[in-house]
């Protein structure tokens, strides 16, 4: 039986939109006296007021693709429009001086720059290769010059520093503002760009080493690698998830309400059926799903034959079934699993249909999924930008 259509209430539309992050300064747009809801109709649709700080400004194509694909996630929304309006004189000083009381009062939850776009690579079951499937993308994206942030929240089954090639301890230093101590993250150039990763394996003697934690240890972990880790600037975080809905995907979602989610598949249709769960979890949570990716779709013979080892049209099917596009398919090659295993992503030097379906997949998101924050040079708000970034030194 299918569910009863209801539509979200103006509360409900609100709280979405409280997800929308204004890039430049650090709050939400509906904190910042940016965006409101105008109407909610019986049908779904929704109707949304958002006055920038100057009529002209370029973060409008970056706020109106933020604000439509948080709103959509709820069950009961059938489609958004945004009202565009300017802000008087009074209404930006108001957002001005809201931003700086924002800025000396109220520290930020995490670490992580309100600028770097958050996507979680998540699954409903382990062993679809989702590691395998974050390190490449990672290493992709930061080989055409983005700084990458890699945070390995598998927090038992860790396996990225292995696939990175990096095997350092974590290491702390004072943070220069408080005194307070903050991890380091390991490093690794690539390309133009700049990986940035955090794993626990950088906490254990060896990766042979179990980690037998409870529940909430595992999110206290997330919460550390979140708050205590001074990632720096950042284009983007790709966080590789543990398998399933647990507390770390509902820690993720609190702490980081703007995370992106690309789910991972396999063909087959039991890993399809399983996925779903986590696609389900993000729109409760009201994270949006922004693609899906088909692991391990095919096999491609050295004569250009294709094999379906685990069937076929898994990952269409899943991306059709929760409304999201299927960014890519990636062949089995055993040079994935030889890169994974030698610390040197296929993605980066690799060659045939795996490493191609790699930086295909990434170059998608940036230019299109996922892309990267561009910084606005809106005249009107230079003022309070100057004066946040002095407030939140001081």
């Amino acid at each position: 039986m299918s569910r009863p259509f209801t539509p979200p209430s103006a509360d409900e539309v609100t709280n979405l939109l409280r997800a929308v992050i204004d890039p430049e300064l650090g709050s939400d747009v509906v904190d910042l006296g940016m965006a409101s809801v105008r109407s909610v109709s019986a049908d779904g649709f929704v109707v949304i007021d958002v006055k920038l700080t100057i009529g002209g400004c370029p973060l409008r194509a970056q706020i109106k693709k933020d604000i439509e694909s948080r709103v959509v996630t709820h069950p009961g929304v059938r489609d958004v429009r945004i009202e565009w309006g300017e802000m008087t004189s009074d209404e930006r000083s108001a957002t001005m001086a809201k931003a700086r009381w924002n800025a000396r009062e109220n520290a930020p939850d995490t670490e992580v720059p309100a600028t770097t776009r958050v996507i979680a690579i998540s699954s409903g079951k382990g062993g679809v290769g989702k590691s395998s499937v974050t390190v490449n993308l990672a290493a992709a994206i930061a080989h055409e010059g983005f700084t990458v942030g890699v945070l390995d929240a598998d927090i038992w089954g860790f396996s990225v520093p292995r696939m990175l090639g990096i095997d350092q301890r974590l290491e702390a230093d004072p943070d220069p503002e408080t005194g307070r101590p903050k991890i380091r993250p390991n490093t690794r150039a690539v390309g133009t760009g700049l990986l940035k990763v955090v794993s626990t394996g950088f906490l254990v003697d060896d990766e042979g080493t179990a980690l037998m934690w409870r529940g909430l240890m595992l999110t206290k972990a997330l919460e550390q690698f979140l708050r205590d880790v001074a990632w720096g600037e950042l284009d983007y975080l790709l966080i590789d998830m543990p398998p399933g809905t647990g507390d770390v995907q509902m820690g993720l979602a609190r702490m980081l309400p703007r995370t992106d989610m690309i789910i991972v598949t396999t063909p087959a249709i039991s890993a399809q059926k399983v996925a779903i769960r986590a696609a389900d979890m993000a729109r409760r949570s009201y994270l949006r799903v922004a693609g899906v990716i088909e692991n391990m779709s095919e096999f491609v013979c050295a004569h250009g034959e294709s094999h379906p080892l685990f069937g076929s049209g898994g990952g269409q099917s899943l991306a059709d079934e929760i409304g999201a596009p299927l960014l890519g398919r990636i062949p089995i090659e055993a040079s994935v699993a030889t890169g994974g295993d030698e610390g040197q992503p296929v993605a980066l030097e690799g060659k045939g249909p795996a490493a191609e379906a790699f930086r295909a997949v990434a170059n998608l998101i940036v230019t299109e999924t996922v892309p990267p924050v561009r910084m606005a040079d809106c005249s009107a708000r230079q003022e309070v930008v100057t004066n946040v970034a002095v407030n939140r030194r001081a």
